[in-house]
């Protein structure tokens, strides 16, 4: 080559330098720029979602009894006190469910006694709260009449709530006719709250009244 072109050996040697650099840069372009095995991605797992807690069912074996449990009632749920008395198993004052009825009071108060007189009481009747109730206890004193003639002695307050028409009729200035005004009433009202609604029933001024508030009682 140095014959050929006539290159000195200081020259053919840079040549020869320059030559060998080209080569390697070629060399690492072609080897950097090789094809080379590419590793599939890992699969991601989704983490496992705990499940929700069944709201439609009660509190586990582990828990206590939650807000809606428990001896108690509802809470919110309207309630009726009342007070029932006489000739039953349990007397006393009981707590019932709101829209409860006589039949449910006697139930709860358990039942009534043997051979008590059932006849005066209105076991469908809706409760109101603060009532009594009483079973097999007649509306008036022993003497009094039960067709409406007087009586010696002290009366015992005839119940608005329990009373029949017949009891009702010995009140004095009270007849048949607004004796079953009082029931009439007392069957569209519900019953009697208090001793003053007895002035709403037609017939009954503020005089008669009058004479009525110390024998009655709701």
């Amino acid at each position: 080559m140095q014959t050929r072109c006539g290159l000195e050996p200081r020259a053919l040697a840079a040549l020869t330098v320059v030559l060998l650099v080209a080569a390697c840069l070629a060399g690492g372009y072609f080897w950097t720029g090789r094809p080379e095995p590419v590793r599939a991605p890992e699969i991601v797992r989704a983490v496992p979602v705990a499940a929700a807690p069944d709201t439609r069912q009660g509190p586990g074996p582990e828990q206590g009894p939650g807000p809606e449990q428990g001896p108690g009632a509802v809470a919110g749920v309207p309630k009726v006190v009342v007070d029932v008395g006489g000739k039953v198993r349990r007397p006393g004052v009981l707590t019932l469910p709101a829209g409860s009825r006589v039949a449910d009071a006697l139930r709860a108060a358990g039942g009534a006694k043997p051979g008590a007189d059932l006849t005066g009481i209105n076991r469908a009747r809706v409760l109101m709260d603060g009532e009594q109730v009483l079973v097999g206890l007649p509306g008036m004193a022993v003497g009094g009449s039960a067709s409406g003639g007087g009586t010696d002695g002290p009366r015992t307050p005839l119940s608005l709530n329990v009373a029949t028409v017949e009891q009702l009729d010995t009140l004095p200035g009270v007849g048949p006719v607004l004796a079953q005004h009082i029931v009439d009433h007392r069957a569209e009202r519900g019953g009697f709250r208090s001793v003053a609604e007895l002035r709403e029933v037609n017939g009954i001024g503020e005089r008669r009244f009058a004479d009525l508030e110390p024998l009655v009682r709701p």
